[in-house]
């Protein structure tokens, strides 16, 4: 992999991720960009004890372009875009609208692809392990900035997620907070910690999965895929390494190798749930990592304690119809899920490629 960094006619940082160690990059950015402004705001809620972020910048995002305008594709002759080159195998590069900035965090976009008509699963093996590698690099870059205590990188695919991009692309967030989400699981995972003294309620979570079977989607020498037995939404499944570690950072060189394989699999596998000629099934896919910020409220756990994982799910419960969070997912956050978290792993295992 070669990495390249460069910046944006308004000063945003772009970096280019390539394959070869030969390619050159010195294209310049020739549009007449204005500084970047921003006016995202951090509030925190004191009866739930979360916090939101408010950044009404971003109501003049761009929004569903035509393809011909889209700004992820590389400049071609005087169609200037975000990407100042004319090609690209991975580029991440700051957002310009984004919903946390300065002392409040950073948000990049990461574009998989320069093939405007692809997605992620189209990708080949090598391709999908520089976008790894990507991940990997800008969680590690992230994590030294100030404002920065959780690195979550995403994707959010089809316009049912609210996509307003076609174009293949993710998401990397430096929150400067520990998320929601992730403090419920620190908190279980001390309290498990305490209970049995000294188990890894992770470690339980996968063993107690491979052990029962009838969730495993798929397993591999270095990574587990299942559908949780507590499965919140009608096709999700949560993919392991089967070494524990707290982050993208700590994989080592067998699992880098093999997730490329497994991960595309998975995706090729979400694209077949509903049958021959559905369209593509929307999902977002989380990387959950452990913070990077201080962990003291959460007693007896540190960072080696967290199990890096990534969240596959989509809101298609079935042909045509969608899992909206109606009244006791949106207003009470308990999920009631339409389908048999056996039957989502059944499923998933009959779709497997040939």
């Amino acid at each position: 992999m070669k990495k390249t960094s460069t910046r944006l006619a308004d000063g945003r940082e772009l970096v280019y991720y390539d394959l070869r160690d030969d390619t050159v990059r010195d294209a310049v950015d020739r549009r007449p960009l204005e500084r970047t402004v921003t006016t995202s705001e951090i509030r925190r809620d004191p009866l739930l004890g979360d916090s939101v972020a408010v950044a009404s910048h971003r109501q003049g995002r761009t929004y569903h372009p035509p393809a011909d305008e889209c700004p992820l594709c590389p400049s071609r002759g005087e169609r200037l875009s975000e990407i100042p080159d004319s090609s690209y195998d991975v580029v991440v590069f700051e957002n310009r609208f984004p919903s946390l900035a300065g002392d409040s965090g950073r948000c990049e976009v990461v574009c998989f692809t320069s093939d405007h008509d692809a997605s992620f699963a189209d990708l080949t093996e090598e391709q999908a392990g520089l976008v790894l590698e990507a991940w990997t690099d800008r969680t590690a870059e992230l994590s030294h900035l100030s404002s920065v205590e959780q690195v979550f990188c995403f994707e959010n695919r089809g316009a049912e997620i609210g996509v307003t991009l076609g174009h293949p692309h993710g998401q990397i967030y430096g929150y400067p907070f520990t998320t929601p989400r992730t403090a419920l699981m620190l908190r279980s995972l001390a309290a498990h910690k305490e209970a049995t003294g000294g188990e890894n309620l992770f470690d339980e979570v996968v063993a107690r999965e491979l052990a029962d079977g009838s969730r495993v989607v798929l397993s591999s020498d270095h990574w587990v895929a299942f559908v949780p037995y507590a499965a919140h939404w009608p096709y999700e499944v949560h993919l392991y390494p089967r070494r524990r570690v707290p982050d993208l950072l700590g994989l080592d060189a067998d699992a880098r190798k093999e997730f490329p394989q497994v991960y595309l699999e998975l995706l090729r596998r979400f694209d077949r749930i509903f049958g021959e000629g559905e369209p593509p099934t929307p999902y977002i896919a989380a990387w959950h990592q452990a913070p990077f910020g201080p962990l003291e409220e959460f007693d007896g756990v540190n960072r080696d304690d967290f199990a890096l994982h990534l969240e596959l799910f989509t809101i298609r419960r079935t042909s045509g119809k969608l899992k909206f969070l109606a009244g006791s997912e949106s207003g009470m956050s308990v999920f009631i899920n339409d389908v048999p978290p056996e039957t989502a792993a059944q499923r998933l295992r009959e779709v497997a490629s040939s």
